[in-house]
């Protein structure tokens, strides 16, 4: 006998059970159109799934306590609708989800509508695609974070940070630096005190890294403490809260300083009267008559703490005049490649005679200095008078009897209005600077008065004559155009062109303030952002208004830029709960559908 081969034409075929066509043998006896008109691919997977918004934050509850900030329409609220729809991504369903996309609802509806497309094999061969809707429901629920700010004490870790100074400079300072570099993220609340800051912390990690960061920036001193809240003794459980004590370095930038002899010898042998240039990790010296620089450590300074001779205060600093100067060259320092025009006359001889007594006498002095590039005849400048002061170091006080001192050291150039003395100088500056959003404590509220409120501000204007006069320390920060520099209203920085006539008369000065060191992105003069004002209109709104608030903001703009798929307003009633069954052609199973998020 003749064996027949198997071939498609000859198979048998038999009669479907329900419309009673010819199909290829199956377990159901049943064709793939009747199978789809009978079977339910969504059998087992939720329609109907809740989400836990907390509307202080606008933050989504994902697990374990975990909240993430998604946006409306985006991909990750996306996977973290799909993770919360129960049965969808059980093996023993052996569904594949293919696709899935928003569907718009009523605003105030408090819910949120998604479109899944799922494929499932419902016996051998045969291949079934479903569409349904699941519909999201949107509860309000306060994380941790915003439940720390409502309730008393809830802090768990503070950081006062503390100088014990007569001014505010270096916490302004600390202060731009804390928000250029994003360190106050995770502070519950911060308090300001006149000799320091305190930041509240709502666990002990955070602190230890805003520790850190301050460590990095600034010559510090920690001590830290715990106090015993609650235990529990079966569990071995115990709640503490954590103190720690930032103690910063005396010195600030322009102290003048006379160190001792072992010191400036491991210096390389430095002088001993030296300047404090800034401050960093390091404590940075300069000799304000020969233009050496050194740097001082922490560990250092704690060894043996300094006390500067004079402080950088406005009281001590006196106004001079420059007559002339004259370049000082150091061969020793300039080698003959690079030996530019800045660098023979970074040193200078300069002619000082005091602000106030110019038509009174012809006192002058003579001295150098090692800011002598930037000046010329007839700017004016900030020095210390060494000839009227008398130290409380013994040491100093016979040197500078002896005669061994200069008379005047020069510690920085005014620019600007400040220079030529007038009165409304702050206003006409073309650069502005942030703040951090603290609290006054409430000793500072009893005691406050208009003598302290006066001497904050001066605090304030001195520290913007120290950023006007240092591009390192501006390099730290980020600067931003005023509101009088975008409507032209400077006189002195009014146009590009301006700028330029200033750079061509001025090419040695590398220190003064230029357009291209601002930024664009804080007007603080326009009142509060947009998004500021929305959060305090949601304030006093109810939940399903506030809810509302958010939600109409680009419809389906988000969705068509994360790539998914958007049902509009129009289309939406359209939309059926739940469509019939199709089987899929070619029996082939879709691709997976997959959200390249690190939150799925």
């Amino acid at each position: 006998m003749t064996e027949i081969a198997s071939t498609p034409e000859n198979l048998v075929k038999i009669l479907c059970c329900v419309c009673g066509i010819p199909i290829d043998p199956n377990p159901s006896n049943t064709c793939a159109t009747c199978l789809a008109s009978t079977a339910d691919v969504t059998r087992g997977i939720s329609t109907e799934a809740t989400l836990h918004q907390c509307r202080g934050c606008q933050r989504w509850h994902k697990e374990a306590g975990k909240w993430i900030a998604c946006e409306l329409e985006s991909r990750e609220l996306m996977a973290l609708c799909l993770g919360n729809v129960s049965g969808l991504g059980k093996s023993s369903n052996k569904v594949r989800l293919v696709d899935a996309g928003w569907i718009w609802t009523e605003p105030h509806s408090m819910r949120l509508k998604v479109r899944l497309t799922i494929q499932k094999e419902v016996q051998t061969g045969t291949i079934l695609q479903q569409s349904f809707t699941v519909v999201f429901i949107v509860r309000n629920q306060q994380c941790i974070e915003c439940q720390a700010e409502f309730r008393q004490g809830s802090w768990r870790s503070l950081v006062q940070v503390r100088q014990r100074v007569g001014h505010k400079r270096t916490f302004l300072y600390l202060e731009q630096l804390i928000l250029k570099h994003g360190a106050h993220r995770g502070c519950l609340s911060i308090e300001t005190y006149r000799d320091g800051m305190d930041f509240y912390f709502p666990d002990k990690g955070k602190a230890a890294r805003f520790i850190s960061f301050l460590e990095n920036v600034v010559p510090t001193q920690v001590k830290c403490s715990k106090k015993l809240i609650g235990t529990d003794d079966k569990s071995n459980i115990s709640n503490f809260k954590y103190t720690n004590l930032v103690s910063i370095c005396p010195l600030c930038k322009d102290d003048l300083l006379y160190l001792p002899a072992k010191l400036a010898r491991t210096l390389g042998n430095i002088s001993r009267t030296v300047l404090v240039k800034n401050i960093s990790n390091l404590i940075h010296l300069i000799d304000p008559l020969s233009g050496q620089t050194a740097s001082m450590s922490s560990e250092q300074f704690w060894r043996d703490p300094i006390r500067p001779i004079i402080t950088a205060a406005r009281s001590r600093m006196i106004r001079y005049v420059v007559l002339g100067k004259e370049p000082i060259v150091l061969r020793q320092n300039v080698s003959r490649k690079s030996a530019t025009r800045r660098n023979k006359s970074r040193l200078a001889s300069v002619t000082l005679a005091k602000e106030e007594d110019l038509g009174v006498n012809d006192v002058q002095r003579e001295e150098r200095s090692h800011i002598g590039y930037l000046l010329k005849a007839g700017d004016v400048c900030l020095g210390y008078d060494l000839t009227e002061t008398q130290f409380v170091d013994d040491e100093a006080e016979d040197m500078r009897s002896e005669g061994k001192m200069p008379d005047i050291i020069v510690v920085r150039k005014l620019y600007g209005g400040v220079a030529t003395g007038d009165v409304n100088s702050s206003k006409s500056r073309i650069w502005k600077l942030q703040r951090l959003d603290f609290d006054v404590a409430e000793s500072m509220r009893a005691r406050s008065s208009k003598k302290e409120a006066e001497m904050d501000d001066i605090d304030e204007e001195d520290f913007m004559r120290e950023v006007e006069a240092d591009s390192e320390m501006r390099r730290n920060m980020n600067l931003y155009k005023s509101k009088s520099l975008n409507e032209g209203k400077t006189d002195t920085y009014d146009s590009e062109a301006n700028q330029k006539e200033l750079e061509d008369e001025e090419d040695d000065d590398d220190q003064q303030v230029k357009l291209d060191e601002l930024l664009d992105g804080l007007v603080l003069e326009d009142g509060p952002d947009p998004e500021d004002m929305m959060e305090k209109d949601n304030e006093m709104m109810g939940d399903d208004e506030a809810w509302s608030a958010s939600a109409l903001m680009a419809e389906g703009e988000k969705a068509a830029k994360e790539g998914i798929s958007y049902v509009d307003r129009d289309n939406a009633r359209q939309v059926k709960e739940k469509e019939s069954a199709v089987p899929v052609e070619n029996n082939v199973l879709g691709k997976q559908y997959t959200l390249d998020t690190k939150f799925k």
